[in-house]
Parts: C-alpha cells; structure tokens; sequence
C-alpha cells in the first residue's frame, strides 16, 4: 500500500493500551514535541499503520523528517530535540541501548502476553480500557470482532493458559534481574539519571502493574477479582515494580 505523502505534522498511530506506544508517547511528551495520537483497535490497527507507513505492528510516527515504526526508533527520533543532558541514550553508554533491547525483547513479550491471557478471560472489566479514544465506529464494531480477533490474538502473540504461566516465570525473572542492579541503592538503572533504559522498563511492566499514572487509564486492582488483583499487587510490591512505579511518578508526569 502506497504510503500518502509526508507532512510537518506529527501523527502518532497507536493500539491505546499498549505498553509499546506508552513507551513511544511518554518520549514524545517528554521531548515536549506536538503531535495527534491516532488510536485503533486492535486488528484494525494493522490497516491504520500500514497505511501510515508502518508494517504490522504499533506505534508507528509519521513526521516531517521521516516515518519511524518502532519504539526505540520514536525514542531516538525524540533525542534530536532535548538537551544532551536530558538525552535518553547519553553519549557512549552502551549499557542503557542493550538493557532497552532486552526489556523489549523479553518483558515487553512476556508481560504482554500474560496480560492478554487475563484480559481475554475478563473481557467485561478489560474492554472498556481497550477503547479508550479509538473512533466510534471501532468502539461499536468491537464486539462484533472480539471472537475473530481473541483467536488472532492467541495466535499471533501465542497466547493460551500454558504459554501465560511460562511468561509468568519469565517477567519475575526480569523483576530480579532488575531488584538485583538496584540493589546497591542507585536511583535509575545505569546510574544517576534518567535514561532510555529506565523508560523503557516502566512502560514494559505496565503490563503487570497497571499504573495509574499510565498514558491512559489501565484498570487497577481494585476492580479486579481477587486472585488477579493479588497479583498485580505482588508486582507492585517487589522492588523491581516499586521502582517502575516511581518511575511513573516522577518522570511521566512531569
């Protein structure tokens, strides 16, 4: 599909919930750059970021200077308008892109598709938060979809009650691995600031955390039942999760 021709305005094609185009949006507010959040269900998404340029998958930014469809390209982009000091890859430091590329390769997969196991079995608490923004049109025809896109979901993202448990294990692995680097009482996870690293964790374990200072609403524990609460709570309440919940605090709202 031919792409439409690129303009200075920046447009941002998401699935509002991911933690993938959480990632993307919290750099871009950061960098404090103007742009229009285009949201979309989730299979209907795929004909959105094509047509924007993109492949198959969200975020994907349309902007003047060029056509980005991965988070870490979103966030690089963003570094050519902040300070150095402020940039999420200092100069250098290798350590912050190879943490990056691990989250994104593992905790992002794994939360994800744990998460997506819970959602597809309590759709009624979760698809309220999946529509948050999306055109009108997509918000009416989503549950006509949702049996043709829960079995493209499992699918694609190989979702089932096996592969939930396995990712289970793998997201606590994550947790430690991080417990463990800040365990020596360093605030972020290369050090002394903020840095693509700390940004890309947060946004990742989102999908286990549910925070509330999320890009858009996520529901929180105590809309839960009781089992799937107590989880999310055990998250939050390891040191790896507290810490992507001061994360939050102190870095996106600001």
């Amino acid at each position: 599909m031919a792409s439409p021709a690129l303009s200075d305005r920046r447009v941002l094609v998401t699935i509002p919930i991911s933690h993938y185009c959480e990632k993307a949006r919290w750099a871009l507010e950061r960098a404090r750059l103007d742009y229009e959040e285009h949201r979309h269900i989730q299979g209907i998404h795929v004909l959105a970021v094509k047509r924007a340029g993109g492949g198959r998958t969200a975020p994907v930014l349309r902007t003047g200077e060029g056509i980005f469809s991965e988070s870490r390209d979103i966030l690089v982009y963003c570094d050519r308008f902040v300070a150095p000091e402020r940039a999420l890859y200092p100069a250098g430091d290798q350590e912050v892109t190879e943490l990056e590329r691990r989250f994104d390769c593992v905790l992002g997969p794994e939360g994800r598709r744990w998460m997506y196991q819970q959602a597809l079995g309590a759709p009624e608490l979760f698809t309220p938060f999946n529509l948050t923004g999306v055109p009108g049109w997509e918000a009416r025809l989503f549950p006509i979809l949702m049996p043709i896109a829960d079995i493209g979901i499992k699918r694609y993202l190989d979702v089932s009650e096996r592969t939930a448990a396995i990712a289970k294990t793998r997201v606590h692995a994550e947790f430690d691995a991080v417990a463990e680097r800040l365990s020596d009482g360093r605030r972020y996870l290369t050090g002394d600031r903020f840095t693509a690293a700390d940004l890309t964790f947060a946004a990742l374990s989102a999908a286990v955390l549910a925070p509330p200072d999320y890009g858009v609403p996520l529901p929180q524990p105590e809309q839960m039942q009781s089992e799937l609460a107590a989880q999310f709570r055990a998250w939050r309440e390891h040191p790896a999760g507290e810490f992507a919940l001061r994360i939050f605090r102190d870095e996106r709202r600001s």
